[in-house]
């Protein structure tokens, strides 16, 4: 049972950190079946409040789903709570979230939205962030200067 670690990397400008703004954030992830190697052509929606039944009566978890192709179970559940990508990472990969996958590997991922930044100089909170487009700008009206978030990147570390 392998647990993945998120990494994000970004620059940020006037921004101190970013994080999802809920506990129930929708995170979009791209799967592949560890059993036949297949890769889902959609992306797989999971958040850390919702939890499914297991169809082998295991238990639970956030995830659970039947590869397309093999027909196989397969798990995943969030191992940590996320943790905010700081300006001191900035351009640098980072872990935002650990999760357990049984039966699958997480592949790809999209930020999407539902995140949120708190402005550098004056300590604003940027709500609402959405990232699908891959950046997002705003204007700091408090410390008079252009925040943004651009350049995101993601890759996936085996942490255990």
């Amino acid at each position: 049972m392998p647990i993945l670690a998120l990494q994000i990397k970004a620059e940020l400008e006037n921004i101190t950190e970013l994080i999802p703004a809920d506990a129930d954030h929708t995170w979009h992830f791209k799967v592949q079946c560890t059993k036949c190697r297949e890769i889902d052509a959609n992306l797989i929606t999971m958040n850390a409040i919702d939890k499914a039944e297991m169809g082998s009566g295991r238990g639970e978890a956030n995830l659970v789903m039947k590869c397309k192709f093999c027909k196989c179970e397969s798990s995943a559940d969030f191992a940590s709570k996320p943790v905010a990508y700081e300006i001191e990472n900035s351009d640098k990969f980072a872990t935002v979230v650990t999760i357990e996958c049984r039966g699958l590997e997480l592949v790809g991922f999209e930020a999407r939205d539902g995140w949120k930044a708190k402005g550098a100089e004056s300590g604003t909170i940027f709500e609402d962030i959405d990232l699908t487009e891959g950046d997002w700008a705003d204007y700091d009206e408090k410390s008079e200067l252009p925040v943004g978030i651009t350049e995101i990147e993601a890759k996936f570390v085996k942490v255990k």
